[in-house]
């Protein structure tokens, strides 16, 4: 996303708390995820066992999420720029992480490319499962608003395609229902009003 306002010039960010912040972060997220497939055992194990034995998940988690933030920032301040490949370059090293438990160089790059495009991807799209704003200076009511009266379309063309009834009475429904009525089974409705001042 390249930065907005008036002032064009880069401003560097630190790399190396938020990679760290970042990495306690997904740590802990980690320890939460080990921590319920420790409960999930058969076996009643201690609370110990979610370090011991899935220690090597949280450290992989706190690793990915350090390395992914430290190697985009790292590379917005390299570059001076902040765009998608930014989290190209960061996504790449995270998915690496991902992928060197396994110790497979094909797991490695493989993971590593698919975690950089997809953060890319989303970046570049406007970091929003929506998409990009066309204007993002412009109000988003007016920008609805906008959608809706450009897409509004004439009540004859509706009622053309779905046809009146279920709760749709464009003007004059009313006397042609009667009309209907009286034509297939030859019963004549009449009106009538709850109003008793009405004629």
């Amino acid at each position: 996303m390249a930065p907005t306002g008036d002032d064009d010039h880069y401003h560097p960010k630190d790399a190396v708390s938020a990679g760290l912040r970042n990495g306690a972060i997904f740590g802990g997220v980690g320890l939460l995820v080990a921590a319920v497939k420790n409960s999930l055992e058969k076996k009643n194990v201690g609370p110990w066992k979610t370090f011991t034995r899935r220690g090597e998940l949280i450290a992989a988690m706190a690793a990915v999420g350090g390395v992914y933030e430290f190697t985009r920032l790292a590379s917005a301040n390299l570059r001076e720029k902040e765009d998608f490949w930014n989290e190209a370059i960061g996504g790449f090293l995270g998915g690496a992480t991902i992928g060197l438990r396994s110790g497979r160089m094909t797991k490695i790059l493989g993971f590593g490319a698919l975690t950089g495009v997809v953060t890319a991807v989303y970046d570049y799209t406007g970091g929003s499962l929506k998409g990009r704003l066309e204007r993002p200076e412009m109000d988003e009511y007016e920008r609805k608003e906008m959608l809706r009266k450009n897409r509004r379309r004439p009540i004859e063309e509706t009622l053309a395609e779905i046809g009146e009834g279920r709760g749709i009475k464009p003007p004059g429904y009313e006397e042609r229902r009667r009309e209907r009525i009286k034509e297939r089974y030859g019963i004549e409705v009449k009106t009538f009003s709850a109003n008793p001042d009405a004629a």
